[in-house]
């Protein structure tokens, strides 16, 4: 099973943009777990000015669909 990373954002809720794919779980959880995936905890330019413009926002992540080969 692999996962993706999903930006959410509080002014859109329902409407994630993935941002990194087929990721493990561990790196998923390594990723979502850095300071800088979400507002209220980043530090950088780039997170400030994404708050600043977007609002409120983290980073999740959840399992990517499974496909089904066909017989």
């Amino acid at each position: 099973m692999t996962y993706r990373i999903v930006r959410m954002y509080a002014r859109r809720p329902g409407k994630g943009q993935t941002i990194r794919k087929g990721l493990s779980l561990e790196e998923a959880q390594r990723y979502c777990s850095d300071p800088e995936t979400s507002s209220s905890t980043c530090t950088t330019q780039e997170g400030k000015r994404r708050t600043q413009v977007y609002g409120a926002w983290f980073d999740g992540y959840s399992a990517e669909p499974t496909r089904h080969k066909e017989k």
